[in-house]
Order: structure tokens, then sequence, then C-alpha cells
């Protein structure tokens, strides 16, 4: 599949938290990250989505947020993913954030060249990648 988003994320759904309305979707990712995921109820059991089955989550680059020297626990976003600037690239207005997590996963983020600059982002630096649960699109290979 080839799709927009910068960031896409393979492995196994390893909780589903059913609701009324939205469902709590946690995705175990290749390399051990955990994303975690709201979409509506119906859309998650038209997907099939249980504990244990394949699927992947995409997020846009423009939806992750990064944060340096912050305290990850005073956030309300469900995705906090610490780790380095593995790469940066800066456009005329924006740049490419790319931050290298444990385990291999790598998560990208636009921002502005002046955020860049404000939090001393460069290649080696740690960073945090922050994205809101509402912003996953979580998927299924047909």
């Amino acid at each position: 599949m080839r799709t927009s988003a910068r960031n896409h994320f393979s492995g196994q759904i390893s909780a589903v938290k059913a609701g009324a309305v939205n469902d709590e979707i946690t995705l175990r990712a290749d390399g051990g990250l955990e994303i975690v995921a709201i979409i509506t109820h119906g859309s998650a059991a038209s997907l099939g989505l249980a504990a244990g089955k394949p699927a992947f989550a995409l997020v846009k680059a423009s939806s992750v947020i990064v944060m340096v020297d912050g305290d990850a626990s005073k956030v309300s976003t469900r995705n906090v993913v610490p780790g380095t600037v593995a790469a940066l690239t800066k456009g005329a207005v924006n740049a490419e954030v790319v931050i290298a997590a444990p385990g291999g996963a790598q998560i990208a983020a636009i921002v502005t060249n002046e955020s860049v600059d404000r939090l001393g982002l460069a290649v080696g630096k740690a960073a945090t990648a922050l994205f809101k649960a509402s912003s996953v699109i979580v998927g299924v290979d047909a």
C-alpha cells in the first residue's frame, strides 16, 4: 500500500477497548512501539479489529508535535515517543524532523523553521514526538 502519510507503522493489534461511539485501539508496531488510536466503533467492527490481528497505523507528519526538555507525563496526548533527531531538512518555511525511537521506529514531523531554531533541534539531539490518538488512522490489508 502507498499513501501520502509520512508515518506508517505495521504490527499487530494488542488491545481493543470498545465504547458506545469510539473504540481505543492499541497497536504494537514492529520494533515494540505502542501506538494508541481512537476510531469509531463502527470502523473497528468493519475492520474486524481484535487482539492479535495484523494491522497498520498512519499518522500525517503535520499531526506530530516535537518537544525537547519537557516532561512527557504532563501532556494529554496518548502517543509520546522519545528518541533522537535522526534527520533534519529545512525548507523555505517548514522543516521535516525525523525522530528515531529506541527499537528502530522513525517518526517524521513537519514543524516551522522558527520552531527548529527555538527548540535547538539538530541531528543527534534528544527529542520527543507527540501525537493524539485521534490523529491515528488504523487499517488492515484487504
